[in-house]
């Protein structure tokens, strides 16, 4: 009988797959914020995201029967730090994609996994090899040759595009501190649990920007808020799953891929067709990340 691939994996090459898996749905998730960043405040879209992400966090709670069982927290303190991190980058992120364009936001982005590397061996005390350096050093080269071209480009709006900069040089460092804190959690808390409250601290923290004005939404514009916490919420299960089956710092370089998805998505629904630059910088992109891949191998004995 044929064994489901998954079977025969590694656990580093297992949370490999998660993390790859969790940047395609965030792309998409992405998508659906780019699409109503013009006509929802940023408070707006983050509870929507948020609440609807419950849905799938609850119900997988559920399938396992750990609900509500699974979201008993043995440190719930550090819950609160995780999720006030989260939320800020959550904020500035979706801020972001109101200033720039998917590829720009996108890029900046990248700066996360260096200050992840950089987290991990200052609080985690993980031993990061050489190689997983080049690894990130090639992916963030490889963004820089598909973008900065683009961030040279002259502006009508100076002001703007640098609150833009601004804001998701902030998510970035955010994500980081916040990918970080998810990986000391994932040691004694249920992945679902960890995304459940970070999902519900956005939500309330997004209905608080209720009496500050929303916007009314049409029947595509509701798709598109519902799309969002849904892949949202699936990704930040396989995310939170991954960062508990493998180190931060040897994750790091697959957010690269997700640069994919997002230019995949952007010719696609937002017709943004990527131009020499992207065909430059797709070697060190996927480079980075075949680095790691080919490192570990995949191992052909059922895990125990």
């Amino acid at each position: 009988m044929v064994q489901p691939i998954w079977w025969t994996m590694s656990q580093d090459n297992l949370a490999i797959v998660l993390r790859i898996s969790s940047g395609i749905l965030f792309a998409l998730m992405v998508a659906c914020v780019k699409g109503l960043s013009d006509v929802a405040p940023t408070g707006q879209i983050v509870f929507y995201r948020s609440a609807y992400a419950l849905i799938p966090l609850v119900g997988y709670l559920w399938i396992r029967g750990e609900f509500p069982r699974g979201l008993k927290s043995k440190y719930p303190i550090r819950h609160v730090f995780r999720c006030i991190t989260g939320c800020c980058a959550m904020f500035a992120s979706f801020a972001t994609l109101a200033f720039l364009t998917i590829a720009e936001a996108t890029m900046l982005t990248y700066l996360s996994p260096i200050f992840v590397v950089i987290f991990a061996q200052i609080f985690l005390k993980e031993l990061v090899p050489a190689v997983r350096w080049i690894a990130v050093i090639l992916g963030v080269f490889g963004t820089g040759v598909l973008v900065v071209p683009e961030l040279m480009n002259s502006r009508t709006d100076n002001e703007s595009y640098l609150m833009g900069v601004g804001l998701g040089v902030l998510a970035a460092v955010l994500t980081a501190a916040s990918i970080i804190q998810i990986r000391n959690l994932a040691k004694t808390e249920h992945p679902a649990a960890i995304a459940f409250y970070f999902a519900l601290t956005c939500a309330v923290v997004g209905l608080c920007t209720l009496p500050f004005g929303w916007a009314e939404t049409d029947y595509k514009q509701e798709i598109l808020l519902l799309g969002a916490g849904l892949f949202g919420g699936f990704a930040h299960i396989l995310v939170t799953t991954s960062f508990q089956l493998g180190e931060a710092s040897k994750l790091a370089p697959f957010e690269y891929l997700s640069l994919i998805w997002a230019v995949i998505i952007g010719v696609t629904i937002f017709g943004n067709i990527p131009g020499f630059s992207f065909y430059a910088a797709l070697p060190f992109i996927v480079g980075s990340a075949a680095i790691v891949a080919f490192k570990e191998g995949f191992r052909r004995n059922m895990p125990r």
